[in-house]
């Protein structure tokens, strides 16, 4: 075996990754198919292991697995792909300002639920429960998730 080569357990080790990731990194295109030795093992160079750096750092970034997978396509043919990156992270950040927009309103349709609940008579119904059949129409409007 070349010594710069490794094998799914060492790349593991030294990525930070698991071995059961390299191996769906590979299945997902992210990484090139593994040189294998005689008996199948599959072994990983120095460029692998910068890619999967690359793919662990871009997952703590909030990057799904297709779009880590664009963006190495990009550089693979020989594009610069950090003004798509940047077009990411500011989608990325949208997305994130949205859910915390959504979320806001949806604590206070619940806090509001809450307070009238504690307001009014909670006890048997003909229903299933008077807390959400009678929340004010604020609270039922909220999008579902």
């Amino acid at each position: 075996m070349n010594p710069q080569m490794m094998t799914v357990g060492q790349a593991a080790q030294a990525s930070g990754l698991s071995a059961k990731a390299i191996r769906l990194y590979e299945r997902k295109g992210l990484l090139p198919p593994a040189v294998r030795t005689e008996s199948g093992y599959r072994l990983f160079s120095q460029d692998d292991l910068a890619t999967l750096t690359f793919v662990r750092q871009a997952k703590t970034l909030g990057l799904r697995l297709d779009e880590i997978g664009e963006i190495l396509q990009l550089r693979r043919g020989g594009g610069a792909p950090c003004q798509h990156v940047l077009r990411l992270l500011d989608q990325h950040v949208a997305d994130i300002d949205r859910t915390i927009t959504e979320l806001r309103q949806l604590r206070g349709a619940l806090t509001h639920t809450r307070r009238h609940a504690a307001a009014t008579q909670v006890g048997v119904t003909d229903g299933v429960c008077r807390v959400i059949e009678h929340a004010p129409p604020t609270c039922r409007d909220h999008p579902s998730r």
